[in-house]
């Protein structure tokens, strides 16, 4: 076998690196990537991503040219062009649109969840913003329950952007927002995911206990 190729710069807490994992996985693309973990917050950049990528975020993609590309949707993008099977991403057409539409959603979920995380945990508790965090909570309220009316058949069609983005965000809800109790509220939603959480690419790129 031969050696990876690219190396990604990631955190098993995040679920925007999870995303790049579970799409490693499903394209059958682990082989050709080294992961290097790191650990960053907004108040403690890393030096080495820094470097690759001067906003400091993560997921970061070195290429086999040192090349670095960040952000999941783009790191995303880029990886599903480099295999033979079926796209995750379609290529064209109104398809393309609403699959990446319904992965921006579920990214806005992620966006709210990290904004609660990093209010509560990173923030002195007198600073806390209890209005910021009850709009967070709201946007991610509004989102499921889109999901759920709107989107549940069509994340069931394909294991693909859409629902991959969709999966890490409940995955994520779980992981750092375990008092939200999503399910009781958008049980079609739930039984989706129990279902899609039993694959093997999100078996093996679940957050640490």
């Amino acid at each position: 076998m031969s050696a990876p190729s690219m190396t990604l710069y990631y955190n098993t807490a995040s679920p925007f690196a999870r995303k790049v994992l579970v799409l490693l996985h499903e394209t059958g693309q682990t082989a050709r990537v080294e992961l290097k973990p790191v650990t960053v917050t907004p108040v403690a950049p890393d030096a080495a991503v820094c470097h690759e990528n001067p906003c400091g975020k993560i997921p970061a993609l070195c290429l086999a040219d040192n090349n670095v590309i960040h952000d999941s949707r783009v790191i995303l993008d880029y990886l599903d062009h480099q295999h033979v099977g079926n796209p995750l991403i379609p290529h064209d057409g109104s398809a393309r649109w609403r699959r990446l539409t319904l992965a921006s959603l579920a990214d806005a979920v992620l966006d709210a969840a990290l904004l609660m995380r990093y209010e509560t945990f990173l923030r002195p508790e007198e600073k806390r913003w209890g209005e910021w965090m009850d709009s967070q909570g709201e946007k991610i309220a509004r989102s499921l329950a889109y999901f759920e009316a709107e989107a549940v058949t069509e994340l069931s069609s394909h294991f693909d952007i859409a629902s991959i983005s969709v999966a890490c965000a409940l995955g994520y809800l779980d992981f750092r927002q375990p008092n939200l109790g999503w399910r009781s509220s958008y049980p079609r939603l739930a039984s989706w995911y129990r279902e899609v959480s039993e694959r093997p690419s999100m078996l093996e790129t679940q957050p640490p206990a």
